[in-house]
């Protein structure tokens, strides 16, 4: 069974991801810039927003394996509750 995403859900999820994006942007920069007296971005600076992104990315892939584990745990405990499958 296909499931259908509306135009005004991807326009949801699309706010979402811009409001990520702008966060993880603004918290990396603020973290990251601090020389405002040249136009050129420092080389210790590009370093910072790099390892900040970084982290950032990983940082949300460990919370979604964990999410998703969890989630799979709930289901297991679920189905053994209802007899249909033996606990580990």
């Amino acid at each position: 069974m296909a499931v259908q995403v509306t135009e005004s859900d991807q326009i949801k999820q699309f706010k979402e991801f811009l409001g990520t994006y702008n966060k993880v942007t603004e918290n990396c920069f603020m973290d990251c810039v601090k020389d405002f007296t040249n136009r050129e971005v420092k080389p210790e600076e590009s370093s910072c927003s790099e390892s900040c992104l970084q982290k950032y990315l990983k940082m949300t892939q460990r919370i979604s394996m964990r999410f998703q584990e969890y989630h799979i745990q709930q289901n297991e405990a679920l189905a053994a509750k209802a007899g249909l499958l033996q606990p580990r």
